[in-house]
C-alpha cells in the first residue's frame, strides 16, 4: 500500500484509498524504509491516492498503540535530513500524525478544497514532538495552537495566506510537484544541495 517509483525524481504513494490512506504499523514502517532509501534522488515527493492524501493513523492501530510510536519522528527526520527538495503534494485532506510528513518537507502543494488538521486534542493523544515546533515555525505560534489546541480544520485558501501550504494547484497535483522540481532535476545535484544548505544555515 506504500508505492515507489522514479530514479532522480523519486515518489513516494499512500495506497489505500478506501481507508482514506489511513496508516497501519506496516504502511508507517515502509514509508520510514522509502524515506530513508530515497536520500540519494534529486527530488523526493510524497502524495497520495484518491481524494485524501492521509487520514493519519488508522483508528483501530492509533487504539493499539500507533498513535505514540517514534515511527513518525523517524518519517519525519528522513524526510527533514533529505537534501534534495522535498514536496509534499497534498491530492486531498491530511489529518493527524499524516501531517508530520508534511510539515517536514520543503514545499507543500494541495488540490482545492483540501483540509488540513491535526485532531490531538480531541482525541486525547500529543502531537508528535517535532511536529509542533515545526508548524509553528510556517504559520506562527498563534496558528500552531489553533490546530492543535482549538482544533480548527484549515482549508486551503486559509493555509495558503497562513504560508502553510505554497501553492494551490488546480490540475494534476503530481504533475504541478514535478514542474517544481524540474529545475533541480536539471542542475548538477551537488548545486541543489548546496542552496537548500544554504538556505537552511542558520545566521550567527
Amino acid at each position: 500500500m506504500i508505492h515507489v517509483e522514479g530514479d532522480a525524481l523519486r515518489v513516494i504513494r499512500i495506497d489505500r484509498p478506501d481507508k482514506a490512506n489511513a496508516l497501519t504499523e506496516d504502511m508507517l514502517r515502509a514509508l520510514c524504509e522509502a524515506a530513508e532509501a530515497a536520500q540519494g534522488v534529486r527530488a523526493l515527493v510524497l502524495t497520495g491516492t484518491g481524494k485524501v492524501f492521509s487520514a493519519g493513523a488508522d483508528l483501530e492501530a492509533a487504539k493499539a498503540g500507533l498513535a505514540k510510536t517514534p515511527l513518525w519522528e523517524r518519517l519525519s527526520g528522513a524526510i527533514v535530513r533529505h537534501p534534495a527538495l522535498t514536496i509534499c503534494a497534498l491530492n486531498g485532506t491530511v489529518a493527524g500524525g499524516a501531517m508530520g510528513m508534511a510539515l517536514a518537507c520543503d514545499l507543500r502543494i494541495a488540490v482545492p478544497g483540501a483540509k488540513l488538521f491535526y485532531p490531538v486534542m480531541k482525541l486525547g493523544y500529543l502531537p508528535q514532538p517535532s511536529d509542533p515546533a515545526r508548524l509553528a515555525a510556517l504559520v506562527g505560534s498563534a496558528r500552531a495552537k489553533m490546530i492543535l489546541m482549538a482544533g480548527q480544520k484549515i482549508a486551503t485558501d486559509e493555509a495558503l495566506f497562513w504560508g502553510l501550504i505554497d501553492r494551490i494547484v488546480e490540475g494534476d497535483v503530481l504533475d504541478a510537484a514535478r514542474g517544481l522540481a524540474a529545475d533541480v532535476l536539471r542542475a548538477d545535484g551537488a548545486h541543489a544541495q548546496a542552496i537548500k544548505a544554504l538556505i537552511h544555515r542558520r545566521l550567527t
